[in-house]
């Protein structure tokens, strides 16, 4: 349980990281969103294939998974893209809500069942996290709302797919050497049609770096190795926290104003997850 806990915080903490990097440098203009994502997933697999690469030399490549690639090449165009149009606060909304949705989803029609404790930790964690962020939102553009829902059924499924993975860094390479050529295909093909200059300065190309090769790369290696001890829905509300974290960590390193609604979010959000996660008796599992 220690060793999952730490593996679930680095991996939480990693996906705030990226959000904030990923807000930095598509807010400031320093980087195209295609080329952001392209970049991404190239310093990913990078990274990624110089720590396999002692590994393969002695016992070969296992076979990839396209469809990991896929939902992993998904969820990053999207995200980028719908951040074009739509705020901070309802991207994480859009994002992180329609993920704990497609996980519980699965979760419940693979037959988990959870005991009332449980369902109050999800409720005390949704609560925090709207209570954080609807106050301050707009309408959100329908075209960005959407492919920010798209994100999420990404992220959603590619968590779900990577779920008791005994080969963590080895299939997260995998993923990330398949999607680079599929980014770079995208940012080619869509460049013209969505009238999106090519643009990266070296501040969006730093950003976009360290992105990939930390924040994505790494903090997805912890999360595959996290997820091996988790349940689907604990991993759907652990992940309610990242939008909190980015908060915080937006306060901290960027300079925005701390205010009552993260005040009382951050306890509330956490709280509930330490209801979901907290082990329990089969029989109040099973209430």
């Amino acid at each position: 349980m220690m060793r999952m806990g730490l593996l679930t915080l680095i991996a939480m903490l990693a996906f705030a990281g990226n959000s904030l990097l990923c807000r930095l440098a598509l807010a400031s203009g320093a980087i195209d969103a295609l080329s952001f994502t392209s970049l991404r997933l190239g310093s990913g697999a990078l990274l990624l294939v110089l720590i396999m690469a002692p590994h393969w030399r002695r016992h070969g490549r296992r076979p990839a998974r396209l469809s990991m690639a896929l939902m992993l090449f998904g969820y990053m165009l999207c995200f980028s893209l719908a951040y074009r149009s739509l705020s901070a606060a309802t991207g994480a909304l859009l994002l992180f809500g329609t993920v704990q949705l497609t996980m519980f989803a699965v979760a419940l029609a693979g037959g988990e069942r959870y005991a009332p404790r449980r369902w109050l930790g999800l409720l005390l964690a949704l609560a925090g996290l709207v209570y954080l962020l609807l106050p301050g939102l707009s309408a959100p553009d329908p075209a960005g709302a959407t492919l920010m829902v798209l994100s999420g059924l990404c992220w959603g499924a590619y968590s779900l797919l990577g779920r008791g993975d005994a080969h963590p860094v080895e299939t997260t390479s995998n993923n990330f050497l398949l999607a680079t050529p599929l980014a770079l295909a995208a940012s080619l093909l869509l460049a013209g049609p969505l009238a999106m200059p090519v643009v990266v300065q070296p501040w969006g190309l730093l950003l976009a770096v360290l992105s990939g090769a930390l924040a994505s790369g790494l903090g997805y290696v912890a999360w595959y190795a996290a997820l091996r001890g988790l349940a689907a829905g604990p991993a759907a509300t652990v992940q309610l926290s990242v939008p909190l974290l980015a908060a915080a960590g937006g306060v901290l390193l960027l300079g925005e104003a701390l205010d009552e609604r993260l005040l009382l979010a951050t306890p509330l959000t956490l709280i509930g997850i330490g209801l979901m996660l907290r082990p329990s008796s089969t029989k109040e599992e099973y209430a």
